[in-house]
């Protein structure tokens, strides 16, 4: 049988076919489409025959449907607390070797007095103590690509970087304020590890379970430890420090300075004692003083200054910085630049020890 030909186009001639042309669907079966009045009985369009080509997807992309809150939220970091317990002394300069701390004391004794005896004589004598200073550094580079595309997403990353490095060149220093830094032969200490510090006592009042713990004491036995911190500090200065009239810092460890809080039955707390019993005496909290003897938490008391003879500032404690901040250079680079930054400290220096004690068990 010879097969039947329905429609014949040439290659030039072929085209998009419209459906506006076709007055019956029975004519499709000329261009080989066939089978339309079946789907259109079963409610089916045409397109469902055939399965998609595309990835599935929500008709709306994502990125167009969020909303950024204003601002970042920086990383926390714990507080830098050297400063508030002994104040900063900015003393010599970044290139310096050392910071020295001359002590001078007066010699001689008095004895009865005859007209053929010898004069006695009266003299002085002086040590001198060294502080090293030890330089800490840290740059940034910023490239050009880098900047634009920080800016995109609103971020000065010149900026940022800038106080990265001023951050933890702070942190640095703060740390070296406490522990000291050990490079060798050099001298330079901290606040918790002066080799001029007094030896630590262990505090006497036991709480529950003949713990020493503040966390297991009440009022009448942690005021026991601190009417004893400052009976031994009046005691050892040979009563030059009189807490009622001197001017004292209490650094306590950090977990147990909410323990001021504890109060009698009639709700007096420790702090309120303090600030009644000794007013010129300021509480400072520091984490570097948790565990800071043997695992065991501390707490210093000491005479933020005395008043004698000496011809310094007065003070116990002394931070020895030599640079707090110090921009080393800029380089111009062909895809950006580079800078370099840089401090100088001497550590904690401990001048008079005997208007300091120090506790632990708490």
């Amino acid at each position: 049988m010879e097969t039947i030909t329905h429609s014949a186009l040439d290659a030039q001639s072929v085209r998009p076919f419209a459906f506006k042309n076709v007055e019956d669907y029975q004519d499709l079966s000329r261009l080989g489409l066939g089978g339309f009045d079946h789907i259109l009985d079963s409610g089916f369009g045409m397109d469902s025959i055939q399965t998609g080509v595309t990835t599935g997807s929500i008709p709306v992309q994502l990125q167009f449907l969020q909303q950024f809150l204003p601002g970042f939220v920086m990383v926390m970091t714990a507080a830098r607390k050297i400063d508030e317990i002994i104040g900063i002394n900015t003393a010599g300069s970044w290139e310096d070797e050392e910071i020295v701390q001359g002590i001078i004391e007066n010699t001689g004794t008095a004895v009865p007095y005859g007209d053929q005896t010898t004069v006695p004589l009266a003299s002085w004598n002086e040590n001198w103590v060294p502080r090293t200073v030890v330089r800490f550094e840290l740059g940034m580079r910023v490239d050009v690509l880098e900047a634009k595309r920080s800016a995109r997403i609103m971020v000065d990353t010149a900026g940022r970087k800038r106080e990265s490095a001023g951050l933890v060149l702070e942190q640095q220093r703060n740390a070296v304020g406490f522990y000291g830094y050990n490079s060798g032969n050099n001298f330079t200490y901290g606040f918790l590890n002066d080799p001029n510090l007094p030896a630590y006592k262990n505090v006497a009042a036991t709480g529950t379970g003949s713990s020493t713990l503040w966390s297991t004491k009440n009022f009448q036995q942690i005021t026991a430890d601190l009417i004893t911190a400052f009976a031994q500090l009046q005691t050892q200065s040979q009563d030059t420090i009189n807490p009622e009239d001197v001017a004292t810092t209490l650094a306590l460890a950090t977990t147990d300075y909410q323990y001021l809080s504890v109060t009698t039955d009639f709700g007096l707390s420790v702090r309120e004692w303090l600030r009644q019993t000794y007013p010129k005496c300021r509480v400072v909290s520091a984490p570097q003083l948790n565990a800071a003897n043997g695992g065991a938490n501390v707490f210093y008391l000491f005479a933020d200054a005395v008043k004698d003879l000496s011809s310094d500032d007065g003070r116990t404690f002394a931070q020895l910085v030599a640079a707090k901040f110090q921009v080393l250079g800029v380089m111009q680079l062909t895809k950006g630049y580079e800078e370099d930054y840089s401090n100088a400290t001497a550590g904690t220096m401990c001048k008079r020890p005997w208007a300091c004690v120090r506790f632990s068990g708490i």
